[in-house]
């Protein structure tokens, strides 16, 4: 079985649109339809954000010789139950010098790791870039955030679940519709009173 016929057996397996998958994959409805038909070959992270949300293996997604032995629905299964198709799935990037707990870490799929120059003190940034379906997880963030009397500045993570965008700081979660300017506008303002420079502003959406 190809690629192309997998994505569709397990999109509908799990309930979903193509409209329902290229929110979760951050990507157009065309791109879906493409890989569906086999026009276009999904990138790496989008295969491992696949992965994750049915519940298989990469090998089972690109491997022709592997089929899906059938889609179960199951609450009692531990970590391999299949979820609602609804579930939150956050996308983002976290600079790991801004916590002061790695155990959140845990509750994150890391898909890829750059070191940033800065170009001051310290030299460079670890930058993780994650995808995630922990429950709470801006709240969690919000717990572990260095802030201003930890280290002298405000350090914030941002990600966003389908078309709401996160801006968490220690004790403080902002959040905006993607799209909405006004909603955008506060937080920035909000970030503004934290210290944060528009420059550290340019989060992708």
């Amino acid at each position: 079985m190809k690629l192309s016929d997998k994505i569709i057996e397990l999109r509908k397996a799990n309930g979903m649109t193509q409209e329902d998958l290229a929110e979760i994959c951050n990507v157009s409805r065309q791109s879906i339809s493409k890989w569906e038909a086999d026009i276009a070959l999904p990138e790496m992270d989008k295969l491992l954000l696949l992965g994750k949300v049915f519940k298989v293996s990469i090998d089972v997604l690109v491997k022709d010789e592997l089929v899906i032995d059938g889609v179960v629905e199951t609450n009692t299964c531990g970590a391999n139950a299949i979820k609602p198709a609804k579930q939150n799935f956050y996308e983002g990037v976290l600079i790991k010098e801004s916590i002061m707990d790695d155990s959140i870490i845990d509750m994150l799929n890391v898909h890829k790791v750059e070191l940033w120059d800065t170009g001051g003190k310290p030299k460079y940034w670890t930058a993780l870039f994650f995808s995630s379906d922990a429950p709470n997880l801006a709240e969690n963030f919000s717990n572990i955030m260095l802030n201003k009397e930890e280290c002298g500045t405000n350090w914030f993570v941002d990600f966003k679940c389908r078309n709401e965008k996160y801006i968490v700081f220690r004790d403080k979660i902002l959040r905006y519709t993607i799209g909405n300017q006004e909603e955008k506008l506060k937080a920035c303002d909000e970030c503004r009173k934290m210290g944060i420079p528009d420059s550290q502003m340019n989060w992708t959406e």
